[in-house]
């Protein structure tokens, strides 16, 4: 019998890129090791969540079907995936862009390139984070937006 301190958290990767998909998978293992599984699109990614239950996801934003920011929303709007921690992993950098995917449900938004350390340690304090606290937060980040149309 495992002791439940022994477990290996499950991480899903979704990202359209193989080869990055491949560097992530295997980063996420050697370092971090964790039971990594990658999803080439977001619609697999969804199939996958709910065939693995991962304890945590790393999601690409622009891949054909599905986007990242469609799939985090439908996760955070689904009672049974709503707590899973997620990060988004994507080369867009910009202001708006880090918005609107920490709006969309995202408990870290990280800028590729990313180094594999960098990603090990956001997926660690994604899956530390408890319920209350990302709730918590994502109810600040809309007190914030709610603030931003406000004066504009």
């Amino acid at each position: 019998m495992v002791a439940a301190e022994d477990k290996r958290h499950t991480v899903l990767v979704v990202d359209d890129d193989p080869d990055l998909l491949q560097l992530l998978t295997d980063g996420l293992e050697l370092l971090g090791h964790f039971s990594v599984v990658g999803a080439e699109n977001g619609i697999q990614g969804l199939e996958q969540f709910f065939e693995i239950r991962p304890d945590c996801m790393v999601i690409d934003v622009m891949m054909p079907g599905l986007d990242g920011y469609q799939l985090m929303k439908a996760l955070r709007g689904d009672p049974e995936s709503a707590a899973t921690p997620l990060i988004m992993l994507t080369a867009l950098d910009q202001d708006k862009n880090r918005f609107a995917g920490l709006a969309s449900g995202a408990d870290h938004y990280l800028i590729k390139p990313v180094t594999p350390r960098k990603l090990v340690k956001s997926v660690q304090q994604a899956i530390a984070m408890s319920a209350g606290e990302r709730s918590q937060r994502l109810q600040v980040l809309a007190q914030e937006s709610g603030e931003l149309v406000l004066e504009e």
